[in-house]
Order: structure tokens, then C-alpha cells, then sequence
């Protein structure tokens, strides 16, 4: 499991005052390149020749977020051949509220957009 701290910022908020929801989208796919680049894989990706594309995107809101709020988001990385599959989980730092909910599909591709296979010595890292 993988864990990632994150701080709101003004610009991020609607009229309403509140994180807008677009912006937790933003929150979790910081959180997966952290996921990669602590395990070390962003070089060994990028020299495949690889990117990892989303295909598929839930996100279940269960609380809002406010201006000066930080947010841990808990990753949780499983392999379903072609694809990685990430359950994150967002909550307060403060107060330990589950505030969003997300399922994230992903496949790598090539420069061509054509899918791949997970490339060997990538899931292992990832005990997937």
C-alpha cells in the first residue's frame, strides 16, 4: 500500500468553497506517479517506451474538502491482466474522514497508442 499527502489549495475550490470535484481526479493520479516513482519504475517505463494510459475512471464522493484540508490517499495496486488496476482511497488528515473513493483502470500503450501486456519485472513491484 501506498500513501500520499496532499494540501488544498485556493485555486482548487468552486463557488461553493469546496474542492470541485474535477480536482479529485487530479488528486489521485498525483498519487499513482507517486506510486511509480517510489518504486523506482518511471525511468525503466519510459525507457520501454511506455506510457500508462487511464481507460477506465470511478470516483464515489462521500465528503467534501475545504481550503487548508490535506488529504491522505491510501493506493492499493492490482494487476487484471492487460490491465493495473488502482483502489485508492482518500481521507482527512485531520480527523480521518473517507472522503472519496476511487477505481482507476489503467494499460500501457506505446508512442503507436497500441496496448501492451504489463512488461515483465513491473508487476513483481508491485506484488501484483
Amino acid at each position: 500500500m501506498y500513501k500520499c499527502t496532499i494540501k488544498v489549495r485556493g485555486y482548487e475550490l468552486d463557488s461553493y468553497g469546496h474542492v470541485n470535484n474535477s480536482v479529485f481526479f487530479n488528486y489521485f493520479e498525483q498519487a499513482r506517479w507517486e506510486v511509480f516513482e517510489n518504486a523506482g519504475l518511471l525511468d525503466q517505463i519510459t525507457t520501454l517506451g511506455l506510457f500508462l494510459v487511464v481507460t477506465e475512471a470511478n470516483i464515489r464522493y462521500q465528503h467534501e474538502v475545504r481550503l487548508g484540508d490535506e488529504v491522505e490517499i491510501s493506493t492499493l495496486v492490482k494487476k487484471d491482466e492487460p490491465f493495473i488496476v488502482f483502489d485508492q482511497r482518500m481521507r482527512l488528515v485531520n480527523g480521518g474522514i473517507s472522503v472519496a473513493k476511487a477505481k482507476i483502470k489503467t494499460v500501457f500503450v506505446d508512442g503507436m497508442r497500441i496496448s501492451h501486456d504489463i512488461p515483465p519485472g513491473i508487476g513483481p513491484l508491485f506484488n501484483v
